[in-house]
């Protein structure tokens, strides 16, 4: 249980990467642009890939009515993800202690993966349905207004992961550093859980 102990605690340590890099970064690249422009999205907010990036995002998207890209007070998951990560972790290496000094079953350690995976699916979720208010919430007095062939007004909800054609934009979305890290991250306690798990049944059988 002792190496159990470690690997899970490095693995509930590596999410204090989202801290200094991207979780999600989205590319947005046109003819019009030799170097496409991005935001790469942080847990404390939204940065440009470049310096001017943002602005030129809301300078096309005030064309076609969508709202500016949100600066961090103005979305309360900027002031929850970092105090939900850093009880993670704080959680993830408590387990991990107690697995060392065998208080605990090496079971939290797959809890604890548990509850990572539903904070983390509730989050895309949240994610997803900004992307659509953002992309879909238009002002009906935009300088451009461009509808699907049935007429409906056109979408440019850019995709939760992928590519995707918006107009003559081609749109990327993609996890970034702290997205990788959070998955390695998640998948050490799994290995933390299985190696626990096959020191529980070699000790059985001595």
């Amino acid at each position: 249980m002792k190496k159990a102990g470690i690997i899970m605690i490095i693995g509930a340590l590596l999410l204090l990467g989202l801290f200094k890099f991207p979780l999600w970064n989205i590319m947005l690249g046109a003819p019009q642009y030799p170097e496409p422009l991005g935001m790469n999205i942080y847990i404390q907010g939204i940065e440009g890939v470049e310096e001017f990036d943002l602005q030129n995002i809301d300078g096309l998207n005030h064309y076609i009515g969508m709202k500016t890209i949100p600066k961090a007070e103005e979305m309360w998951e900027f002031s929850v993800f970092p105090k939900v990560i850093i009880g993670m972790v704080i959680l993830g290496v408590i387990i991990g202690l107690l697995g060392y000094l065998q208080k605990v079953s090496y079971k939290y350690f797959l809890g604890w993966f548990i509850l990572m995976s539903i904070l983390g699916l509730l989050g895309m979720y949240d994610f997803n349905n900004w992307l659509i208010d953002y992309g879909s919430n238009l002002d009906p007095n935009a300088i451009i207004k461009v509808t699907n062939p049935d007429g409906t007004p056109m979408s440019y909800k850019p995709p939760l992961i992928g590519y995707q054609k918006l107009l003559n934009f081609d749109v990327d979305s993609w996890p970034h550093i702290g997205g990788y890290l959070m998955f390695v991250g998640m998948t050490l306690t799994i290995v933390a859980f299985w190696v626990g798990k096959k020191a529980g049944l070699k000790k059985t059988t001595q």
